[in-house]
């Protein structure tokens, strides 16, 4: 067996224990249903973070991941790549959103009222311990209480259309008029690479597949004074959206649903001699699924992007949107522990000649010293007497 060999089968013998560890861990097995019906915020990171809406494979790759959620969003990623695309979609109509979550905390009033929907913004995060020796039947019990106890939730209707809160800003003449300047190409980040500064529509992108936590850990910087931005929420919302593609004779086919998550910033802009008028500025997020924290800081970052200079992290384009990629920051990162021993031992070559060198010329310096010190007086005894 050569070396090649030999470092296959140690790599594999390493996955091998991984997976033992989850196969005879103990306990029963985790089903992709499971997963699915109980763990729908991972499942929708893991889309937005690999850039594919596929619930049931992002399912699979959190279970293959053993729950690790940027291993998942790779091994998903790596999927995507094998899959042809057969079509382009149409712009989607958020607007027409079938609606289940729409709040805003810019306005109390809002045409069409605040939907609350599901979320846990409003409880108490306290430690259920109880559900630590949940039965089936108690599972079952609880969803039997709470569709009795909770108003609405059987047959509630939406409405199919609500007219967007920044719309209203915008008919006002409130909101900042459009740059003409600013760059409005459409691109594609998965064929063509980013160059700076890129357009919207290529930052966009970036910032949809980007890793949560260090988006959020981005946003909550430039609301601290690092960005220059510290909106107010015009308008969040969450619900299931058309998606519509042109087939090849030309006819519009509606091909399903997604349910996604948009989210219209409000922030203030500085006001300038030459421009008296303190309009509004809008930052804008969209995700796969329902993660109101990414489209939050997606429009945070946007926001912050479009500011001149590189005064901050967030501000910058360069940094944002090549430092948020989970896939890539992690393969990066880990990338450490792979063999350096050659470039370790040449490092640690030189510094023993270095230390070497070092300690001669001290060496040295000290023998000059003793040679040139005056050889001390003896002293006359007869007269010290």
């Amino acid at each position: 067996m050569n070396l090649a060999q030999d470092e296959n089968a140690a790599a594999q013998a390493a996955a091998n224990l991984c997976e033992r560890e989850r196969a005879t861990d103990g306990g029963n097995p985790v089903f992709i249903e499971q997963i699915l019906s109980q763990m729908k915020p991972l499942v929708d990171r893991v889309m937005g973070e690999s850039g594919l809406y596929a619930p049931l494979h992002a399912a699979i790759a959190i279970k293959q991941a053993n729950g690790d959620c940027v291993e998942a969003s790779e091994i998903l990623r790596a999927y995507r790549q094998t899959v042809s695309r057969k079509y382009f979609s149409e712009i989607l109509d958020t607007e027409g959103m079938d609606i289940r979550r729409r709040i805003s905390s810019a306005f109390r009033d809002i045409p069409g009222g605040q939907i609350l929907g599901p979320t846990s913004d409003y409880s108490q995060r306290l430690l259920e311990e109880r559900i630590a020796k949940e039965s089936q039947e108690d599972a079952d019990a609880d969803a039997d209480s709470i569709e009795a106890n909770t108003p609405g939730i059987e047959g509630e209707e939406y409405p199919k259309r609500y007219i967007r809160v920044v719309d209203l800003l915008k008919q006002q003449g409130m909101v900042a008029p459009a740059n003409e300047n600013e760059d409005r190409t459409v691109t594609d980040v998965l064929k063509e690479p980013i160059s700076f500064p890129a357009p919207r529509s290529a930052a966009l992108q970036t910032l949809a597949r980007s890793e949560t936590g260090g988006l959020m850990a981005l946003g909550y910087s430039a609301m601290r004074g690092q960005g220059g931005d510290h909106p107010t929420i015009g308008e969040l919302r969450v619900g299931y959206t058309r998606v519509v593609v042109e087939d090849q004779r030309g006819r519009r086919r509606a091909i399903g649903r997604i349910r996604v998550t948009e989210s219209a910033n409000i922030s203030k802009i500085k006001t300038r001699k030459k421009d008296p008028v303190p309009y509004m500025s809008l930052g804008y997020g969209l995700c796969f699924g329902q993660n109101e924290t990414k489209a939050i800081c997606m429009g945070i970052v946007d926001r912050s992007n479009r500011i001149p200079g590189n005064g901050a992290p967030a501000i910058s384009q360069e940094f944002s949107l090549y430092h948020l990629d989970g896939p890539d920051a992690k393969g990066f990162v880990h990338s450490l522990k792979m063999q350096s021993h050659v470039e370790m031992a040449s490092e640690l070559n030189d510094l023993r000649a270095a230390i070497e060198r070092k300690n001669k010329a001290l060496e040295e310096k000290k023998a000059d010293s003793n040679a040139t010190a005056p050889i001390p007086k003896t002293p006359d005894l007869e007269t010290t007497a």
